[in-house]
């Protein structure tokens, strides 16, 4: 049985002070006055972002916006950490441990269909086509709520206890091909250095939760992700004489289908779930050609790294077998710089949260949600140190979040009065962290 603790935050010169592991009631009224004031600067930022957006590793005008906002709160900053990522570090007036609260900063290949006044117009070449480029996942908005806690911290700075490293990440939707990035090469190229954490949070605005509910997951959440590319060589022949040559097409097909049967009769689904998917598939320039060969590439994911060997391997033997009795050579390739292991939740900062989110938002919008086959790299940085990820929903109340387009929609909607409830959940959870 847990006894209830108020909680004098430190926008009152107190520390948090809390007795048991979880509370049933807290006085957050005080950060939440803090994040009220500075939404409208988190709106025109989300804005500005928005209306600008930058692919993975090319967030070069992105990190200069955040760094030149972070140095007028007097911070000093870091840039060029994994290519283009920002840190900086808020020292409080108070010893005290380290958190780190990371926001995601590129942008999608895809071209905006909403009609906004600050809709994006920036096109880009992308593996070798002319596309448009969106912040289709929410990022702008991870970052304006990061550079709004972080401008509500810096006023408190006298009176809070520790530090607060703040994290802008680049690449999390994945380096170019032949490049890395992302949240490990931040880690290798030493962010770390600047403080370790003692722990770290994050979160990802989600068009599955209507606009103030927030969605947790103690342990596994997301799922771990690799990129592959399976190139099937054949050969060569006129498209009226196909027993002349040996027809990649075809047996791409072939194979296309035999991943699947690994996922829906190979593998143990009742233990964890798993994804196999071909994203893409190119080979042959001319109606009536043959050609020599097609290339597919793709992802997995899942949720044991087990089972993720387990699958590859059987990735390799399905095409490579499937391929052999045409006639043809399939050779299966993970990009090491794309795999990323599960997002797990640390169980105590989660059992610490859930009780903080409830009194943020109410119980009823507080929903614990199941396994996410969608991956984020964030799952690095929990590999480090403990963390917590959770999801923020930014649909209106008055639209069906199982019906609106989902992240990575061309159609992708955010409700910004859902940023606040980011703002007031990481101001909320890193007082009370730094405070135990």
């Amino acid at each position: 049985m847990h006894r209830s603790v108020k909680i004098k935050t430190i926008l009152t010169g107190g520390a948090l002070a809390l007795a048991a592991p979880m509370f049933a009631s807290a006085d957050v009224a005080p950060l939440d006055i803090a994040a009220k004031a500075v939404e409208p600067r988190v709106i025109e930022w989300r804005r500005h972002l928005h209306a600008n957006p930058e692919l993975s590793n090319r967030e070069v005008k992105t990190a200069d916006f955040i760094a030149k906002r972070l140095q007028a709160m007097g911070l000093e900053v870091k840039t060029g950490i994994g290519i283009t990522g920002v840190a900086a570090l808020l020292k409080g007036g108070k010893p005290g441990r380290t958190i780190a609260l990371r926001a995601d900063m590129d942008a999608l290949p895809v071209t905006e269909q909403n009609d906004l006044p600050f809709k994006s117009t920036v096109t880009t070449d992308f593996r070798g086509e002319k596309v448009g480029v969106m912040h289709a996942c929410g990022h702008d908005a991870h970052v304006a709520i990061l550079l709004g806690v972080a401008e509500t911290l810096v006023k408190m700075k006298d009176s809070l206890p520790g530090q607060v490293l703040f994290v802008f990440q680049p690449a999390e939707e994945g380096p170019p091909e032949g490049e890395r990035g992302g949240a490990q090469l931040m880690i290798e190229q030493g962010l770390f250095n600047i403080a370790k954490p003692d722990a770290m949070i994050g979160l990802h605005v989600m068009a599955s939760l209507n606009t103030g509910v927030i969605g947790y997951k103690p342990g596994p959440l997301m799922a771990g992700s690799d990129a592959f590319s399976i190139v099937v060589t054949g050969s060569q022949t006129h498209g009226s004489r196909p027993w002349a040559g040996v027809d990649p097409i075809t047996v791409s097909g072939q194979i296309i289908g035999g991943l699947q049967t690994i996922v829906s009769r190979q593998i143990d689904i009742t233990h964890l779930p798993a994804v196999i998917t071909v994203g893409a598939i190119k080979g042959g320039i001319r109606f009536n050609i043959i050609p020599d060969s097609v290339e597919m590439i793709g992802t997995v994911r899942n949720f044991d790294r087990d089972m993720r060997d387990d699958i590859v391997k059987r990735m390799q033997i399905t095409a490579s077998n499937i391929a052999e009795a045409s006639g043809a050579k399939a050779e299966v390739k993970l990009r090491a710089e794309v795999s990323i292991p599960p997002v797990v939740n640390d169980a105590e900062l989660t059992q610490r949260a859930v009780p903080l989110f409830e009194q943020l938002v109410g119980k009823d919008n507080v929903q614990q949600i199941g396994l996410q086959t969608t991956a984020d790299d964030f799952s690095f940085f929990g590999a480090q140190v403990p963390s917590i990820y959770f999801w923020v929903g930014i649909t209106p109340r008055d639209r069906d979040p199982a019906k609106v387009p989902f992240n990575h929609s061309p159609l992708f909607h955010l409700d910004e009065a859902g940023m606040l409830t980011g703002v007031r959940a990481m101001l909320t959870l890193t007082a009370d962290f730094l405070a135990r």
